[in-house]
């Protein structure tokens, strides 16, 4: 490695020519980065003191493959964002100056060609700086003074246009020509064989945008391999996957790509800052070649692109991924791609493949209603298929979900039924969501419900119970205020509606019998409004009871018949169940209290909590055990699932029994001897459920 420092402008000028790898991000410097070096070249340009301002290093390689000869190109490993950006300066500087020169060596003519161009070579080798596809055209066609390309680097036009603006003012062309003058990089050459480059990319950027995981990972890819393999490769697969994501999401994109895929191809979760790392060792483990790698990202970033970005192109299929992006499922994404790989491989019917989409849509849209924490559903859908017999694709599919424990579980009809009716779907996070597949539910012309606006019958009132009209009060009786806090913005009493300003806070006869109101409505969520007389509690428990039923067959539960669910249960090798009778301090009256108090309010807790009776204690867990309890001849004793250090107990009622033996999960345990101390015993168990609850 040789550095030394330079003045950027000398290094450009003396440079034969400077080339961005394939492997290199694309140009990524927005307004921001933009107007930082703007400011710190008038600053040091109007300052006569300043002699130099350091803007940071320019890494290429020199020796070897890519030796330096007269006419050999510079690949640049670090600095591909200065140069750029600095470039796109003096393009706009030399059609800002013309043929005036404020400072000598600073006109139209010595700017293009001192430091974009080779002025006594054509072809590839007339251009000072090579940029990758799109941005390469871009520049080519601002250094030529053409009109743009039909397709065009939107990171170039808008940062040399920003430059061409700053520079209307003439007053500061000076000030930038003494300013650039006085950029300062380190100069740092690279000898292929002795210094490694994939370190220094990985490391680079110090005072330049991170870089993303799609960066680390293409140059990972590609960097080492000779130059015929590095085109191929990316010719044929990374630049397809770059105009699959799209040019300006692209970073953020693939690398929320890259982390579902080695998901489904490790089976664990990477963490979002550790991706690159996750891959580094998944390549290693497989053995395989970069060709046969690289072509299996493809593949799948073609499923996520369907998936995420809306590229698919079966009807019904784009359809449900519409759905699944409406309700922001991202945390299934790994379990869909493994499916849409053994779809595409045939493994996997069309018709199956649809209805397992819908019922995992189902479960996330169920679980929300039913205000189900959803700490564990990444971890859930990454793992569900490890229990698939593909043989029986579906029907295993049905099987896992239907088996899922406690807090992972898929609400039952009853459950969503009864939540859906009294949850505020009004401040839901997706309510364009669940009113478009309520009113397009089976319907072969669905309608657009965004040209809709969603209706409250008996009106919200900006949720200030003194705006109620009093014709609503008198409508919603004697208990109108509790009737409006209770039902305003819940699912019997919200539709939708064109004719919204119209409404107002009108009665609900005006609503009904006006020109354009429900009476003459033609949607369907309207049906029935029309032949009440009243708007009331009975009416709005009424509507939504009917509308809860609709919804159990619109977000369907996994159904199976029992004798087939029966044989996806795990079999345990002894078949005992345990009981009261197997502690037999419970039949002691003081303990028995105790317990059935403490049992009482544990599974209160949250009904998740499942209680289950073993051999030599009482374990209560969601999804494992977070308490259990071992009755004893004069108290219970219970073991709390957290860690002694963590422990809020003011009473210093707890002990320590991380290196003891006793039955049971957990490193706390703590004495129930009266019901005096149940509150305070709750409020321990409870720091255990919770911290489950948050991990």
């Amino acid at each position: 490695m040789k550095a030394k420092e330079t003045r950027l402008l000398n290094f450009l000028q003396t440079a034969p020519q400077l080339v961005i790898p394939i492997y290199q991000r694309v140009y990524s410097w927005g307004i921001k980065e933009c107007q930082q070096l703007w400011d710190d070249i008038i600053r040091c340009g109007q300052d006569d003191n300043n002699h130099g301002h350091f803007i940071g290093s320019v890494v290429y390689i020199e020796d070897g493959l890519y030796s330096v000869t007269a006419q050999s190109p510079l690949l640049i490993i670090d600095g591909q964002q200065r140069v750029t950006t600095v470039s796109l300066l003096i393009a706009a500087l030399a059609e800002a100056v013309g043929d005036r020169e404020f400072i000598e060596g600073f006109n139209q003519t010595q700017l293009r060609g001192f430091y974009l161009t080779n002025l006594l070579l054509s072809g590839e080798k007339h251009y000072k700086l090579i940029l990758s596809q799109t941005d390469n055209e871009t520049l080519r066609t601002i250094i030529k003074g053409l009109p743009l390309p039909e397709q065009y680097s939107v990171r170039v036009k808008e940062n040399f246009d920003f430059f061409c603006e700053k520079l209307r003012n003439n007053a500061l062309l000076e000030t930038v020509c003494k300013g650039l003058g006085k950029l300062i990089v380190v100069d740092i050459s690279l000898q292929r064989g002795h210094d490694n480059p994939q370190l220094i990319f990985e490391s680079m950027n110090s005072t330049g945008k991170k870089l993303s995981q799609a960066d680390l990972i293409r140059n990972y890819i590609l960097m080492g391999l000779e130059s015929e393999r590095q085109t191929a490769l990316y010719n044929d697969h990374w630049r397809r996957m770059e105009l699959l994501f799209g040019q300006e999401a692209y970073s953020e994109q693939f690398d929320a790509f890259m982390r579902h895929y080695l998901t489904v191809k490790t089976g664990d979760i990477p963490k979002i800052d550790d991706t690159y790392e996750a891959f580094k060792q998944y390549f290693y483990r497989r053995n395989q070649t970069v060709e046969t790698v690289v072509a299996d990202i493809h593949r799948y970033a073609v499923y996520y692109c369907a998936i995420a970005l809306g590229t698919e192109k079966n009807k019904q299929l784009k359809e449900i991924f519409h759905n699944i992006r409406e309700l922001r499922m991202d945390v299934a994404y790994p379990l869909m791609l493994e499916l849409y790989e053994d779809y595409q491989q045939q493994i996997l019917s069309l018709s199956d493949f649809a209805e397992a989409l819908r019922l995992m849509e189902s479960y996330v849209f169920r679980r929300a209603v039913c205000a189900i924490p959803t700490n564990s559903m990444n971890k859930t859908f990454a793992g569900l298929s490890k229990s698939f017999d593909k043989s029986r694709y579906l029907e295993s599919l049905k099987a896992a979900f239907m088996l899922l424990p406690s807090y992972r579980r898929f609400p039952s009809d009853e459950e969503f039924k009864r939540d859906i009716q009294t949850r505020d779907l009004y401040n839901f996070r997706s309510r364009s969501y669940w009113l478009r597949r309520l009113e397009n539910d089976k319907h072969k012309e669905p309608i657009q419900v965004d040209e809709y606006t969603i209706e409250h019958i008996m009106p919200q009132c900006e949720n200030q119970p003194e705006k109620v009209p009093g014709v609503w009060r008198a409508e919603l009786g004697d208990e109108w205020q509790r009737v409006w806090e209770t039902w305003r913005h819940t699912l019997g009493n919200l539709t939708l509606t064109g004719y919204n300003p119209e409404y107002s806070n009108r009665s609900f006869a005006e609503k009904r019998d006006m020109d354009g109101g429900f009476r003459h409505s033609h949607l369907r969520l309207n049906n029935g409004l029309s032949c009440l007389e009243t708007w009331n509690e009975e009416a709005i428990v009424a509507r939504a009871r009917h509308m809860a039923e609709q919804a159990s067959t619109v977000w369907p539960n996994a159904k199976l018949a029992d004798d087939i669910l029966q044989c996806y249960r795990p079999q345990n090798a002894e078949n005992v169940t345990y009981g009261f009778d197997d502690h037999p301090h419970l039949a002691k009256a003081h303990i028995n209290v105790l317990f059935e108090e403490l049992r009482k309010a544990i599974l209160a807790l949250d009904p998740c909590v499942t209680e289950v009776f073993l051999k030599l204690y009482i374990a209560y867990k969601a999804e494992v055990n977070f308490v259990d309890v071992v009755p004893q001849a004069r108290r219970l004793r219970l073991t709390l699932n957290i860690p002694f250090a963590e422990i809020n107990d003011p009473r210093g009622l707890c002990k320590d029994v991380t290196s003891v033996g006793r039955w049971g999960n957990g490193d706390v345990e703590v004495g129930f001897t009266t019901l005096d101390d149940l509150p305070y015993v709750m409020f321990l168990i409870t720091q255990a459920f919770d911290r489950q609850m948050d991990n």
